[in-house]
């Protein structure tokens, strides 16, 4: 139970009392600024409490926003403030303070919400003050500006902001004119029967896991029904994240469910593609695999450039002005969004080719499309980085101006495992810089997977993880050493790829497909510590599995050292291996761990 306090008694015919309880709140009454730091004092620790001033005029969705989202320690709008367990120390100290300086006065002289709120600012405290749009939330001076007040909440529909707010700001076209426009009722659906994101993100995941099946069968029956499931769980992924924003249901666990989930729902499918087109004698094992590999490799650019530009204040290159300047001209918008294939673009593709199509054709335009996608948003990025100055730099310096925090994100990325780690620290020359010393190392490992000599992929693994080591020798904060982590990943998936397909026996690729999909997992789950500002796995598990260059490695001697068949069961071990591992680690974090619940809100996935 939350508790409120109300400085004062409410005036004659006020909802405050009940809008309160409507959220879940126990309300209480101070008579002074001494009576509500008494009631402050009283309410448990563990328990979120806020402070409302009896004379607030505005909108419940206003309240809502302000007073119960679970990601801010500290909120607060116009009239009121809350803290959670996390902020309640400091809103004790500005209670204290204002209670001293107003010398106990009564509370309806002013509003003690507000002063307490500034009282926070002043200790530097981050308060959360949420977007209210067209949402009234006030302490209105008299009878005539309460009159006016109301009146301003009798013309807006509180509901209709809401519905509209459980929309992500930044969408493709597909969710935004295909599925957003009814899954916001679905999810106002779930709200009334007491169902929470959580148990939606399940559905999703089930549904994509039935459609998988479906497509397993190989049959035009099961195709098509694959199709249309598959939309289903589509519909019911953006459903999750919409429900979280219409009843602010945010967790730690559902931001982890929603992230990862989305990946085990498409790589699944891809692995059911390929199962139906092997029951009608169609081998794409390789193309699935491909098209996980590139998928992931694109999060992956995405990830490692967001996190580059973490702390930036602006970009100031040509590029970026390009591009606002493309934002200003509606249509362009809408295809920029288009050509990235996101998550509701290439989820539709991939279930009307699979219905209307094969397999194989499927597969082909997905890889086609996700290469060009790639390609314009590496291109364009790779301009911006080269192109930019951050503010505030003198005239004719070119600087990057990346953080600490920000190379050390970059390095988390990387993962770089004890043998690259034993390598940097041993060799005493260095190389030459990161951006130039893994391109290196990934140019020989690439040449002698192709090279035909049985041992060859072994030494360049070697090189690979001598020059892995280098790359970290020094921050990542060249202008484009966001493309390091990237590169790992290409390397890495793309050595157990063109290596199970040269095994040429059934069996490999499909392992191939299970091993990196573990591997791609603990990079996922890697980013999304970061994100939550829980730093990266701990060290024993990057050393347990090994880190990239070390399963590089491993894989080539694997490859060279067995045979064909053992070379499978080899893989199937490993991948197995390293699946349970990262996963038991990662549930284990996420279900008990303190991070706070970040939710993509920002480009489409």
């Amino acid at each position: 139970m939350s508790t409120a306090i109300l400085t004062g008694q409410p005036v004659p015919g006020s909802s405050i009392e009940g809008d309160l309880r409507s959220l879940g709140f126990d309300v209480r009454i101070a008579s002074d600024a001494a009576d509500a730091e008494t009631l402050l004092a009283q309410v448990p620790g563990d328990q979120r409490v806020a402070v409302v001033d009896a004379r607030f005029v505005g909108h419940v969705h206003a309240l809502r926003l302000g007073l119960t989202d679970p990601r801010f320690p500290l909120a607060a709008v116009p009239g009121a403030v809350t803290a959670q367990p996390a902020g309640r120390q400091a809103l004790t100290r500005a209670v204290a303070r204002e209670n001293s300086a107003g010398g106990g006065t009564v509370v309806a002289v002013d509003s003690l919400a507000d002063r307490i709120v500034t009282a926070l600012d002043d200790d530097g405290a981050d308060v959360h003050r949420p977007e209210l749009g067209s949402l009234v939330a006030e302490v209105p001076a008299g009878p005539q500006a309460r009159n006016e007040a109301r009146q301003a909440v009798a013309a807006v529909d509180d509901e209709a902001v809401r519905l509209k707010s459980a929309v992500k700001s930044r969408d493709g076209f597909f969710t935004t004119f295909c599925i957003s426009p009814y899954s916001r009722y679905i999810a106002r659906w779930c709200a009334r029967r007491g169902l929470t994101p959580n148990q939606v993100t399940t559905a999703s995941l089930l549904t994509a896991l039935i459609a998988a099946g479906c497509a397993a069968t190989g049959t035009r029956g099961g195709f098509i029904a694959a199709g249309v499931l598959l939309l289903a769980s589509f519909v019911l992924d953006c459903t999750d994240g919409q429900l979280a924003r219409y009843s602010l249901q945010y967790s730690t666990l559902g931001a982890w469910l929603d992230a990862t989930f989305d990946r085990a729902k498409e790589y699944a499918y891809y692995a059911g593609l390929a199962l139906g087109a092997a029951r009608g004698g169609d081998d794409v094992w390789a193309l699935a695999l491909g098209a996980m590999v590139l998928q992931t490799c694109r999060h992956v650019v995405d990830f490692s450039f967001n996190e580059a530009n973490h702390d930036a204040t602006a970009n100031t290159s040509p590029t970026a002005a390009l591009s606002d300047k493309l934002d200003s001209v509606g249509w362009t918008v809408w295809v920029r969004r288009m050509i990235v294939l996101p998550i509701g673009e290439r989820w539709a593709m991939i279930a009307v080719l699979t219905a209307a199509t094969t397999p194989r054709i499927t597969f082909y335009a997905l890889l086609i499309g996700c290469a060009f996608a790639a390609t314009y948003t590496t291109a364009g990025r790779v301009l911006r980085s080269l192109t930019r100055k951050a503010v505030g730099v003198p005239p004719g310096v070119k600087h990057w101006g990346s953080t600490d925090r920000a190379a050390q994100a970059l390095a988390d990325l990387a993962d770089n495992g004890p043998l690259a780690s034993l390598v940097g620290r041993a060799t005493r020359a260095r190389i030459g810089a990161p951006l130039l010393v893994a391109p290196a190392g990934t140019a020989v490992l690439t040449v002698s997977l192709f090279s035909g000599v049985t041992w060859a992929p072994v030494a360049g693994a070697v090189v690979y993880a001598v020059t892995a080591g280098q790359a970290l020798y020094r921050p990542l904060k060249g202008a484009l050493d966001w493309l390091v982590p990237p590169l790992f990943r290409a390397a890495e998936y793309g050595t157990v790829l063109v290596l199970a397909a040269k095994a040429d026996v059934n069996g490999a690729l499909p392992a191939a497909f299970g091993l990196v999909a573990a591997v791609a997992y603990h990079h996922y789950d890697t980013v999304y510590r970061i994100r939550g500002n829980a730093g990266a796995p701990p060290a024993w598990l990057v050393r347990v599995i090994g880190g990239h260059e070390g399963r590089t490695l491993l894989v080539t001697v694997l490859a060279a050292a067995l045979s064909a068949s053992q070379f499978k069961v080899a893989l199937t071990v490993l991948a197995v291996a390293v699946a349970l591992v990262v996963l038991v680690e990662s549930i284990r974090f996420w279900v008990s761990s303190g991070a706070p619940a970040v939710h993509d809100e920002g480009e489409p996935a």
